[in-house]
């Protein structure tokens, strides 16, 4: 476990971390990457690290598949849960108001803008995960679970039809990952997803050159 420098409160914490479903994409080790990306863009935006290790802990707490039509409600409802669990732990509001607001707001497809600096470090941390080489395996991770394809063999660069990342993988790339890095809330944040950006952009024009595009 590294969750320092509180690894006190992470013991506590994380007992009430993740739902009991096998998601190698939000499991532990997802956790402690998004911790680590947190310290990274807090060292230099500040912020509370009480709030944001709760907020990164419990973010996930409650879990909806990514195929679910509850999808785009799954992060305000961990942060209906966490407010369970904090109060339970006497926190005290403000703390509690200011975590659930950083896990509501977390999620890309809820659309909520993050109103406080924890809400905005925590989204920028969490979609890191989802860029770079990690970005890559995850998304392949999750489209194995849910039975998807690498890509339409037809037209692997969706150029007569629709994109469909719901079929095809490949497509995801189009229709979210090459889009978050436009959507980072801090300096920090953004200098890093850019980085990671182009490692997305650099696996995509590889994988087509050995497909034959």
């Amino acid at each position: 476990m590294t969750f320092a420098p509180l690894q006190t409160l992470a013991a506590t914490l994380l007992p009430h971390a993740l739902a009991p479903v096998d998601d190698g994409a939000h499991d532990l080790s997802h956790l402690q990457r998004v911790w680590t990306n947190v310290k990274r863009i807090a060292e230099e935006e500040g912020g509370d690290l009480k709030v944001l290790l709760a907020a990164t802990l419990l973010h996930d707490c409650v879990a909806v598949e990514k195929s679910s039509p509850l999808r785009s409600q799954a992060s305000r409802l961990s942060a209906d849960k966490s407010r369970e669990i904090l109060e339970e732990l006497d926190w005290s509001s403000p703390e509690i108001d200011a975590v659930a607001h950083a896990i509501a707001a977390h999620s890309f497809s809820a659309a909520i803008a993050p109103t406080t600096l924890e809400a905005r470090i925590l989204q920028d941390a969490d979609r890191l995960d989802s860029l770079g080489a990690l970005g890559v395996a995850r998304t392949f991770y999750v489209a194995g679970r849910l039975g998807r394809v690498l890509y339409d063999p037809a037209d692997p660069c969706a150029s007569q039809r629709d994109l469909d990342d719901s079929r095809f993988t490949l497509d995801h790339f189009e229709t979210k990952l090459l889009h978050l890095a436009a959507g980072f809330q801090t300096p920090t944040g953004t200098r890093l997803a850019q980085i990671r950006h182009e490692r997305l952009q650099h696996f995509r024009q590889a994988l087509l050159e050995e497909i034959g595009q």
